[in-house]
């Protein structure tokens, strides 16, 4: 999946000829072409984990959405009007390559959005499925809203917060083991957690807490695919942040977990890009383990920088259990010392 201009372009793995031992198959194209924005469509892109739904955000202002599921209808109508080979979306395959700038689209099949909602007054910066249902979803965009959609009730929004940070938003993330949190990164350096049972429309939003341990601009967040209360966020300064708000107001930290004079819940920073840290994912097969990616273009000559690294697990597993594993070397290192 993958936004291109004024169209979201999906791919089936499985289909595309550069995946195979196919003689003189030197180009790619998209299995399906996604069509509804009327300007560039280069930020926000979103996949339900509940329905084949996608969803996207552009410069119009406008926040899309797409069922896959419309394509195999129309196959299953009329198997004559796709001419692209195999069906995109039915088995979850789709990769997050870009197909380069000779990609040829004009013989793939497209279609047309379930809803165009449009509440923004700015470019939308990122857009997210609420993790229980493809029908609810949020966005964010540089008018500083939070907004959040209910497909069924229509294609107004059903509660904008008119200034959720005090600059433009980059980036949101709805938590997937607690539906009511929603995390939002900003201009403004900070990382808010909202709570959705606490939000109306209109004035300044009143997050559960305002996250601030960054010296630029926020980029990108994401809660952890293991525990509930832990997330990171990315921004312009190079670093990566790991919080967990449920740390926040605790007079002890976790051992080897307090990053010195932080601020409350930041017990991990990573700080081994050479700049901005424009995204990064949580493992969910090793959930402790990150990738994370930099522009570096300047000062590496050209392109970015990609890193897969992970935390010491002294640093997030339970004080009781490091204490006990600590225990074992108590002896070892004090006849060292003597």
């Amino acid at each position: 999946m993958f936004s291109l201009l004024m169209q979201v372009l999906i791919w089936d793995v499985e289909t595309q000829p550069n995946r195979h031992a196919v003689l003189g198959a030197s180009t790619s194209r998209p299995d399906l072409i996604l069509t509804g924005h009327k300007d560039n469509a280069e930020f926000a892109l979103a996949m339900s984990p509940t329905e084949p739904f996608v969803l996207s955000g552009g410069k119009d202002r406008y926040v899309v959405l797409w069922s896959i599921q419309d394509h195999i209808s129309t196959l299953a109508a009329d198997p004559g009007s796709a001419k692209s080979p195999g069906s995109a979306g039915t088995n979850n395959k789709q990769s997050s390559k870009a197909a380069g700038g000779n990609d040829k689209t004009g013989d793939s099949p497209s279609i047309e959005p379930r809803g165009v909602y449009l509440g923004h007054g700015d470019t939308v910066e990122d857009v997210t499925f609420c993790p229980s249902s493809a029908q609810e979803f949020c966005s964010v965009g540089d008018d500083s809203c939070l907004i959040l959609w209910d497909a069924r009730t229509g294609s107004s929004p059903a509660i904008k917060v008119e200034k959720a940070h005090h600059a433009d938003l980059h980036c949101v993330d709805w938590n997937p083991h607690d539906v009511n949190l929603i995390l939002t990164g900003s201009a403004d350096n900070t990382v808010r957690m909202f709570d959705r049972r606490n939000l109306t429309s209109g004035g300044v939003g009143s997050p559960v807490h305002t996250f601030e341990g960054h010296n630029a601009a926020v980029l990108c967040v994401q809660w952890s695919p293991d525990k509930s209360s832990v997330f990171g966020s990315s921004a312009e300064d190079g670093i990566l942040n790991i919080w967990d708000h449920e740390k926040i107001g605790r007079k002890i930290e976790t051992v080897g977990s307090k990053v010195p004079n932080s601020p409350p819940g930041l017990f991990f920073r990573h700080a081994g890009h050479r700049d901005k840290v424009v995204d990064f994912h949580w493992n969910s097969s090793d959930p402790w383990t990150i990738v994370s990616v930099s522009d570096d273009g300047e000062s590496t000559g050209g392109g970015g920088t990609l890193q897969i690294w992970r935390m010491i697990d002294l640093i997030y597993r339970p004080e009781e259990e490091v204490l006990a594993e600590l225990d074992k070397f108590k002896s070892h290192i004090l006849s060292c010392t003597s």
